[in-house]
């Protein structure tokens, strides 16, 4: 298949996904919390936390309609541009998806009615109700989505059916409950709440900044402080179940992340570092010109033993007997003999051999674990970009540090003294909104960056899963996209700047 082809799919389809990773989070974190203010409200009787849910939930719902709208192309690519993927495991992908699609979509939908139009039509309590139910049902829809993409890291629960070509599900609760896909919806919806909670204090310090509903922005910044913090606790447990399910399942991804070549018993994490770009498998490079390690970190991150030994990407592909780590030069061999078994049982069965089929079948059984090798050319294929996952990695950590840095001095100086006075600090909550954002994007190009060459992790790279069309409708797309997903985005902003300019007491 052509290089540029397989690009451009690859291009519109990160573009589009990191487009819809703007508007997703801010939802999955702020339903949360607007559902604990409205809680506060009904609990309480107060009515100017009736006026600060109302105001938080306005803001909710413009984000909400945007994100709806770009996570429907994602669904349109999978058929347009990935059609060799979508016919090889759509038997699986698809189900989760549907599943999202008819329950969680459809309860999220449905209760936001209710909770953005019922007020004073239904009573406090269904209102109160609906408002949980449109946190449970969006966190819900992240879920499948989620669970689909673990799968992707993941593969497990089918069967490949050499007749149809296709893997079909033979568990489906393999397929959802894997540990891959739960670490994944964990750490998803946590850097969510964290982008709700910064977005939450960080408006709340421009109100207090041009003194515009004082009281009522510095309510909301105790629940968002408060908030964020918890969550952002949790975000180092997930992170580290990530971590640890990353080695296993995708030692590659993490000697990647952190620019591991040599395999090592007691393997630290680099904390800092500058990648040598000169740095190649197998050599004596050193692979930073420098860098600062915790000592025995990795090891304890990805195997839970500080005296584990982490492979290296120079083990991953040139093997490491001592370890029992087969090399890529193996594993490709065994590729193409899966792929030509499969071959030969096509053939054997257009001519009615029965024998030839069954010895066929048997090679392809024994072989599928390696049946995407076969479609790599050399060893080397297997690394992902290893410089755009290590900053990627990297930039992330650092800024879910400062997160709880943040989270906790906020909520310090907003309970036990007067956050008015320390207009620096404000400033930096209010810039800190869109380093949620980065974050998050860090995050997702670590994900799937990480796990290239492949589609399926083991089963399909990239390569052979677009679709067979002209390069030149992909880019035409791509830019139409480009353009649809801008000014969708500017939209948003405007739209949710002339609200903020109201005030927490102002229209909505």
């Amino acid at each position: 298949m052509q290089t540029e082809l397989i690009d451009w799919s690859r291009a519109q389809f990160a573009l589009t996904a990191l487009y819809h990773f703007l508007f997703v989070p801010l939802t999955l974190g702020l339903s949360f919390i607007v559902a604990i203010m409205e809680t506060i409200y009904v609990k309480t009787g107060d009515a100017k936390w009736k006026t600060i849910t109302k105001f938080w939930m306005t803001l909710f719902a413009i984000n909400f309609a945007i994100g709806v709208a770009t996570g429907l192309i994602m669904e349109f690519e999978f058929g347009t541009n990935w059609a060799n993927y979508s016919w090889f495991v759509g038997d699986i992908f698809g189900a989760p998806l549907a599943v999202e699609g008819i329950l969680a979509f459809f309860m999220e939908s449905a209760f936001f009615a209710v909770m953005f139009f019922g007020w004073n039509k239904v009573s406090k309590s269904f209102h109160l109700l609906s408002t949980w139910l449109v946190a449970v049902g969006s966190n819900l829809s992240a879920f499948w989505i989620l669970v689909a993409n673990g799968w992707m890291q993941y593969p497990v629960g089918m069967e490949f059916n050499p007749d149809t070509v296709r893997n079909e599900m033979a568990n489906f609760w393999d397929v959802a409950l894997s540990p891959v896909a739960i670490a994944k919806f964990l750490h998803t919806i946590g850097s969510g709440y964290v982008i709700g909670a910064l977005f939450v204090i960080g408006i709340s310090a421009w109100m207090i900044l041009k003194k515009r509903d004082v009281l009522e922005a510095k309510r909301s910044m105790v629940v968002g402080a408060s908030f964020g913090l918890l969550v952002s606790i949790f975000l180092i447990l997930s992170g580290d179940e990530s971590a640890h399910q990353v080695a296993q399942q995708q030692p590659v991804k993490l000697a990647a992340m952190e620019g591991h070549y040599k395999g090592l018993k007691r393997a630290g994490i680099i904390a800092v570092g500058i990648l040598n770009p000169d740095k190649k498998i197998g050599d004596d490079i050193h692979p930073f010109y420098g860098d600062i390690e915790i000592p025995y970190a990795l090891s304890f991150l990805g195997y839970h033993d500080i005296d584990a030994f982490v492979p290296g990407l120079d083990d991953l592909v040139l093997g490491n007997e001592e370890y029992g780590i087969e090399s890529a030069a193996s594993k490709i061999e065994k590729g193409k003999i899966a792929v030509k078994a499969l071959q030969a049982y096509k053939e054997a069965k257009q001519s009615d051999d029965q024998t030839a089929m069954s010895e066929s079948r048997k090679l392809l059984k024994e072989y599928m674990p390696y049946f995407g090798y076969g479609y790599l050319e050399k060893p080397t294929d297997i690394v992902p970009p290893i410089a755009l996952t290590f900053y990627s990695f990297h930039i992330m950590v650092a800024l879910g540090t400062w997160f709880i840095i943040l989270f906790l001095i906020v909520l310090y100086l907003t309970m036990a003294n007067d956050i008015t006075r320390f207009r620096k600090i404000l400033w930096l909550t209010l810039w800190s909104i869109p380093l949620g954002y980065i974050a998050a994007e860090a995050g997702w190009i670590v994900a799937e960056v990480g796990r290239q060459p492949w589609a399926i992790q083991d089963l399909m790279p990239v390569g052979i899963a677009a679709t067979h069309i002209d390069a030149g409708n992909v880019q035409v797309s791509f830019w139409l996209f480009a353009l649809l997903f801008t000014v969708l985005l500017i939209a948003e902003i405007k739209i949710m700047l002339r609200q903020i300019a109201y005030g927490i007491k102002g229209g909505h």
